[in-house]
C-alpha cells in the first residue's frame, strides 16, 4: 500500500497518518477534511496533499480510511462508493461495527474490500493538533473481516493490511462485528453511561447540598473522568447500538439490584465475595493495555508561594523526561503555598515522579 485516502483528520485518523508515515516515511497520504483542518494537517506533516472532495481523495488510492463519526461515515460510505478504483480496501475507526459493515455490503462495488477497525485508544483531547504517533501503541486494535471473510483467513488474504495496523505499535485482535458490538456496549459505552449518570445524580445532591461535591475527590473524580465526553461524538453510538447497550444496562440494573439486596439483607459475607471477585477479575486486566481513554496517575505536589515555584517543579520533571498530562491547583493559601494535581500516563510514571521530586526537596506524594 503506498497511496492512502484519510476520510476525517482528526485525532484518530492524524495519529494513525503519523504512525504509519513514520514506519513508512514513502506513504503519499491524502486528506479530505474541512480546510482550515487540513491547512493544520498539511502544517503538522499530518497528510501529504488536500483533496477537495471526496471522491478526489479516493480516486488512485490503495486504502481507504474512514475516521468520521458514524452518520457521516455512512454517507461517506455511499458517496465514495462509484469512485473507489479495483482492489481499494476500504476500513473505519467507528466504535461501532454492524452497522457501518452492513451498509458497507449495500453500497461498495464488489471491486473493493471493506474491513471494520475499531482502534482502541483515545484522549479527552480532540482534533488534528493532538495527533500522536504514539497513541495506539500496546492498544487493542480490533478487526472485523468482511461477511464473505473468517478471523482466521483474515491474515492470509491481507496481509499487508495487517502489518499496516501492527506498524502503529497496536495489537490486533479479530472478531465477528456482532461481538465486538456487544463486548464494547458492556466495556465502553456502558461505563460512559454510569459515569453520566453518577455525576448527574451527585450534582442534583449537591443543588441541595454543596458539601457533596466538596467531598468529591480522587475515587470519585476517576470514576466520572469520562463524563466529560461530549455528547456529540456519542449521539450516533448510542442509537446504533441501542440494542447491545440496553441490555448491558438490563444487565448492569439486575446485578446492582443483587448487591442492593444483599446489603438489605446484611449478608456481608455475600458483598465482601463481591469484592473480592472484583478485585481478582480486575487484576487480570492487562496493566500495559490501553482502552478507550486510558486512566491517568496522579501525584499530587505542595509548592511554597514565592515567584517561579511551579516553573521549578515542572522544569525538574521536564528535565529527567516526564511529561505532564494534566494539571490543576486545587488550594493556594496566600504567603503559604499551594497543593497541585499532576496527571501522568502510567502509574509507574507517577511513582517516578514522585521519586524525582522528592530527591529535589519538593513534597509530593500519591494517595
Amino acid at each position: 500500500m503506498q497511496r492512502i485516502a484519510l476520510l476525517g483528520v482528526g485525532l484518530i485518523g492524524g495519529s494513525l497518518a503519523l504512525a504509519w508515515k513514520k514506519e513508512q516515511p514513502e506513504l503519499h497520504i491524502t486528506g479530505f477534511d474541512t480546510p482550515e483542518v487540513l491547512e493544520k494537517a498539511v502544517a503538522g506533516k499530518v497528510i501529504d496533499a488536500m483533496a477537495a472532495t471526496p471522491e478526489d481523495a479516493v480516486q488512485d488510492a490503495d486504502m481507504v480510511l474512514l475516521a468520521t463519526p458514524l452518520a457521516p461515515m455512512l454517507r461517506l460510505l455511499t458517496h465514495i462508493a462509484p469512485h473507489l478504483p479495483p482492489g481499494c480496501l476500504v476500513t473505519d475507526v467507528g466504535s461501532v461495527k454492524t452497522p457501518v459493515m452492513q451498509h458497507a455490503d449495500e453500497v461498495l462495488p464488489s471491486h473493493v474490500v471493506f474491513i471494520g477497525g475499531h482502534p482502541m485508544a483515545g484522549s479527552e483531547k480532540a482534533g488534528v493538533a493532538h495527533a500522536d504517533a504514539f497513541l495506539f501503541e500496546n492498544a487493542t486494535y480490533v478487526l472485523c473481516p468482511p461477511s464473505q471473510v473468517t478471523t482466521e483467513e483474515l491474515p492470509r488474504k491481507h496481509p499487508a493490511f495487517i502489518r499496516l495496523i501492527q506498524s502503529t505499535g497496536a495489537r490486533v485482535l479479530l472478531m465477528p462485528p456482532s461481538k465486538h458490538d456487544q463486548i464494547a456496549a458492556s466495556v465502553s459505552h456502558l461505563p460512559q453511561l454510569l459515569a453520566v449518570s453518577l455525576m448527574h445524580y451527585t450534582a442534583e445532591q449537591n443543588k441541595e447540598d454543596p458539601d457533596y461535591l466538596r467531598l468529591a475527590a480522587g475515587g470519585f473524580r476517576d470514576m466520572t473522568r469520562i463524563a466529560s465526553s461530549p455528547f456529540g461524538m456519542w449521539n450516533d453510538v448510542l442509537l446504533a447500538n441501542q440494542r447491545p447497550i440496553l441490555d448491558a444496562i438490563s444487565g448492569f440494573v439486575t446485578s446492582l439490584r443483587r448487591l442492593q439486596n444483599r446489603l438489605i439483607e446484611e449478608d456481608l459475607n455475600a458483598v465482601g465475595a463481591q469484592f473480592a471477585e472484583a478485585q481478582r477479575v480486575r487484576d487480570t486486566i492487562p496493566r500495559d493495555s490501553k482502552g478507550f481513554l486510558h486512566p491517568l496517575a496522579d501525584v499530587y505536589v505542595f509548592a511554597e508561594d514565592r515567584p517561579g515555584e511551579l516553573l521549578s517543579i515542572i522544569q525538574v520533571l521536564f528535565d529527567e523526561g516526564l511529561n505532564i498530562k494534566d494539571i490543576e491547583l486545587l488550594k493556594i493559601r496566600e504567603g503559604t503555598g499551594g497543593a497541585f494535581r499532576m496527571s501522568f500516563a502510567s502509574d509507574e510514571r507517577a511513582d517516578t515522579a514522585v521519586e524525582i521530586l522528592t530527591r529535589h526537596a519538593f513534597h509530593a506524594y500519591r494517595l
